[in-house]
């Protein structure tokens, strides 16, 4: 508290000044009435409204599930493996399997494709 903390006196504002007095501080890129830095860059690009976000999951989650059920979404909500049963699943190839697998996604990468027909199983596209 005292001048020899070396935060006394003034508290490590310094002396006067926008900085210095009580409240709310200034926001990001504020300039103090310069034009800031960030109007003067052009704007870029836009947002595909179109877009399409999946929900990945790896063989290797799923090589722990048995051969005989199908696995759907909704199935992998329940495990913990995708967020929503709702939106869209891709079926990623990293890890391996070696048993038939029945797999309803809505998109496969070519990897787990051919992962999935080699060990014997089946592969359903669901339409969104």
């Amino acid at each position: 508290r005292g001048t020899g903390s070396g935060h006394g006196k003034t508290s490590g504002r310094g002396h006067k000044g926008q900085n210095a007095r009580s409240g709310r501080g200034t926001r990001p890129g504020f300039e103090g009435g310069q034009s800031p830095l960030i109007k003067s860059i052009p704007k870029r690009g836009f947002t595909s409204p179109n877009k399409k976000t999946f929900q990945l999951v790896n063989l290797k989650s799923l090589s722990k599930f048995k051969e005989d059920t199908p696995i759907t979404p909704e199935i992998l909500k329940e495990k913990g493996l995708i967020r929503n049963a709702s939106g869209l699943v891709k079926v990623l190839g990293d890890g391996e399997i070696n048993k038939p697998l029945h797999i309803k996604a809505h998109s496969f990468s070519k990897s787990a494709e051919g992962k999935i027909k080699t060990s014997g199983g089946k592969i359903e596209l669901i339409n969104a």
